[in-house]
């Protein structure tokens, strides 16, 4: 079931999947704040809601430029919907959690990972006002997971040790059976 409460004006866009370069590369500066850049958080929240995501970010649809979306929960059970345009993540501290993450662009993979409990992002919306996000527990892990894919890294780089190990051999025989 979707969690989207409102109908966005929007067309779902495909996922990139890992090994499409577009996830590798980091993401530039958005400097035209324009009714191009409003289809486009649009279309990343209806792709979002269709894959029931908690947060997509603007690589995984193919976009190169610095944005994410997102829709999920605190540990306080608070949900928090919204977006970040040239996001910057200026705090992730507090206590190490290690819990199951998973990614839209790893469909159906899940490794415990390592994110910090607190976690505060600035930036600015898509009218260029500013923006400043905090989040902790569930949403604290979704704002570092989306700040990691606009550096072009996935969730499975803050791995290590033997559950790394475990991730990529998951990846190596998901492409070996494709």
């Amino acid at each position: 079931m979707s969690k989207r409460t409102t109908t966005r004006n929007g067309t779902a866009r495909p996922i990139r999947l890992l090994g499409d370069p577009v996830l590798r590369t980091e993401c530039d500066p958005v400097r035209a704040f324009d009714t191009a850049l409003e289809k486009l958080v649009d279309d990343m929240f209806v792709t979002m809601y269709e894959a029931d995501g908690a947060g997509v970010a603007a690589n995984q649809v193919g976009s190169g430029l610095r944005l994410f979306v997102y829709d999920c929960e605190d540990d306080r059970g608070r949900r928090h919907v919204g977006h970040v345009v040239n996001p910057v993540l200026v705090a992730a501290d507090g206590e190490l959690l290690v819990e199951p993450e998973g990614c839209l662009s790893l469909p159906g993979m899940r490794f415990d990972t390592p994110r910090h409990a607190h976690a505060v992002v600035e930036g600015v919306d898509a009218k260029g006002r500013p923006v400043r996000v905090e989040g902790t527990g569930y949403f604290a892990r979704c704002l570092q997971h989306e700040c990691g894919h606009l550096d072009g890294q996935v969730y499975i780089d803050t791995l290590s040790g033997d559950v790394r190990r475990e991730a990529m051999r998951a990846i190596r025989d998901l492409r070996h059976t494709a």
